[in-house]
């Protein structure tokens, strides 16, 4: 998993942000300030920025040109056209609007550290199975295993957002994407399928009432 920075002035925004990622494995570091964040991320190796626009001391389009040229992904209330475009100009691998969902933030992080860091894509899971995210291949012990194009955007939904419970909805939205009509029992479908024939029944856990939970140590 990746080493993170959150740099964000709104305290609890923060904390919800770093909660979320390291029940994922990532390792997050915090800063409330544009100085904090030139000072401190110098001492740490990270590979991924969070960048709030409105900080007290400095405007985001101005700070990302005096870090560290890292994948840059912005968290802000700022929703205008311009604002976007600019952002992106300026190198921010994305652009993401406040308020936003975890599990959205998540997948987009995985996004772009698919993009950047491609060595790290084999994730181990129980029953000796090994997935592959950016090649989609599966295999158990040396045997490949075959889903299809859907049952595989599920599990990638999951995986991502590993030890993190989502509701139908949630992973409708994900693995379907937000323009699909059909109705949440499709998720509840195919949630059997792959406990079938990848043998998790133990691993994705149902929410009672909510959703699905896939749990890695």
């Amino acid at each position: 998993m990746a080493s993170i920075g959150i740099i964000e002035d709104d305290r609890s925004i923060s904390e919800l942000v770093k909660r979320t990622l390291e029940k994922s494995g990532h390792c997050c570091y915090q800063f409330f300030t544009g100085e904090e964040a030139v000072q401190g991320i110098k001492k740490e190796q990270l590979q991924l920025l969070l960048l709030d626009v409105g900080l007290p001391d400095s405007d985001g389009f101005l700070l990302i040109q005096r870090l560290p040229k890292l994948p840059t992904i912005y968290l802000t209330a700022r929703d205008e056209i311009t604002d976007r475009v600019k952002g992106l100009q300026l190198g921010a691998e994305d652009y993401i609007i406040k308020p936003f969902a975890m599990a959205e933030l998540l997948a987009r992080i995985d996004v772009v550290l698919r993009r950047y860091y491609p060595c790290d894509n084999w994730i181990e899971l129980e029953e000796q199975i090994r997935v592959n995210l950016e090649e989609k291949r599966i295999y158990k012990e040396t045997t490949e295993l075959f889903l299809t194009t859907q049952e595989f955007l599920l599990l990638e939904a999951l995986l991502v957002n590993k030890n993190i419970a989502l509701s139908r909805e949630q992973l409708l939205d994900i693995a379907w994407g937000i323009d699909y009509l059909g109705d949440t029992r499709t998720v509840d479908v195919h949630i059997q399928r792959l406990r079938s024939k990848l043998g998790l029944s133990q691993t994705i856990k149902t929410v009672f009432k909510y959703g699905y939970r896939l749990e890695l140590e």
